[in-house]
């Protein structure tokens, strides 16, 4: 049985966000908690404030061409959080287990709800979807540049930053997931302490 979406924040509907932005926001959340086949227009158009008219005014090509910038949306809020817990420490190895924590945190201060914003819906449209496709495949090679931005700057060689930045987000992604299915912040801590001995040990 699907989770009733929580709708959207008190910022989401302030008069100064515009509808443009309320309807993505809507939809990146709707997408995260539900995924793409789970999610309608007017399910999206409800949870913004928004008209279906004014819905189909920005997004005329409909639920793929929303769900594309919802997906984008997503991605440079995931990216934030990353990159939060990456500069709360010059250690990379404390950094990352900090990544992990912030994760765990959020997901369950949103009730288990708010896991990875793409998971969901780049499963549901493989190899039937090209433009979500091609979003979420940004969205993750976004995420693993932002780990090895992080382990460049902290003097690992290109080659292992790139390899370190995979394996991270590689695990933090599976245990969020395991996280939201037990329920549990204990995944993510768990698997955030082994990465940042993995890090000290390539240091």
């Amino acid at each position: 049985m699907q989770t009733k979406p929580r709708g959207v924040s008190a910022r989401d509907t302030d008069a100064a966000v515009g509808t443009r932005e309320r309807v993505v926001r809507a939809a990146s959340r709707l997408l995260q908690q539900q995924g793409y086949e789970g999610t309608g227009i007017k399910l999206i158009a409800r949870e913004a404030g928004a008209t279906l008219g004014s819905v189909y005014h920005f997004f005329p090509g409909g639920k793929e061409e929303l769900a594309v910038a919802a997906i984008h949306h997503g991605d440079q809020e995931f990216a934030d959080t990353l990159r939060a817990g990456l500069d709360s420490s010059d250690d990379p190895a404390v950094a990352v287990e900090n990544c992990a924590r912030r994760l765990a945190s959020a997901l369950r201060e949103s009730d288990w709800a708010d896991g990875c914003p793409v998971t969901s819906t780049a499963l549901e449209t493989l190899g039937r979807a090209p433009r979500i496709q091609e979003a979420c495949h940004a969205a993750l090679r976004n995420w693993q540049e932002v780990l090895a931005a992080k382990f460049r700057a902290c003097g690992f060689a290109d080659e292992d930053a790139e390899e370190l930045a995979c394996t991270v987000l590689g695990a933090l992604e599976g245990a969020e997931v395991t996280s939201q299915v037990f329920r549990s912040e204990q995944p993510l801590l768990t698997a955030g302490r082994h990465l940042a001995r993995l890090v000290r040990s390539w240091s």
